[in-house]
């Protein structure tokens, strides 16, 4: 018998072949913990100061107060910045299920305005319906109710581009038009008390 030297044929390919496959792979690790994470924590809250945030609700409010152009003898009972609680997202929020975060708060500004008859009332929420629509601002509730009891009038608009929100209530059976501005949640700074 007569052995034959067989010569393996080296393959250049291959070696780029494992070469492209560890790097999928790499890639692929990668993506399924960032996926992982995102679907786990959920999208993150943007990040806000709440001073800055507190002047803009302020200024939204100021202005919500100057297009109702009420007469002055209708005085508004002014309130103050309220937080609010926020809550865990994604898969999390079900190991946190109620329990409010301690670095993400909402914010919220609310006053009213006494004794105000229905027409004027009409007039007033008329003229800042007018100028939120102007501004670029979309409806997201329409809050006009009656019954053989009572009549409510009412709106809730937001700010395509922040996520503000402006609502306008009034009843008959109180005559105050309320208003509340609002600013959606967002994570604060470590020291904030709120």
């Amino acid at each position: 018998m007569i052995k034959s030297l067989v010569r393996r044929a080296r393959v250049p390919g291959r070696s780029v072949l494992y070469a492209v496959t560890g790097l999928v792979m790499v890639v692929l690790a990668v993506a399924a913990v960032v996926a992982g994470n995102l679907v786990w924590n959920g999208a993150p809250y943007p990040s806000a100061d709440p001073a800055v945030v507190a002047q803009r609700l302020k200024d939204r409010s100021d202005g919500v107060y100057e297009d109702f152009a009420l007469p002055a003898k209708y005085a508004a009972n002014w309130g103050g910045i309220d937080t609010g609680a926020c809550y865990y997202r994604g898969l999390r929020s079900i190991a946190h299920i109620d329990e409010a975060r301690t670095d993400v708060r909402s914010f919220g500004l609310s006053w009213s305005v006494p004794e105000v008859p229905e027409a004027t009332a009409r007039e007033a929420q008329g003229r800042v319906r007018q100028r939120l629509v102007q501004q670029g601002w979309k409806l997201t509730h329409e809050g006009d109710r009656a019954s053989a009891t009572f009549r409510e009038l009412g709106f809730r608009f937001e700010d395509p581009e922040g996520g503000d929100q402006v609502d306008v209530q009034w009843n008959n059976s109180t005559t105050t038009l309320f208003i509340s501005v609002y600013a959606p949640c967002a994570q604060v700074p470590d020291n904030f008390a709120g």
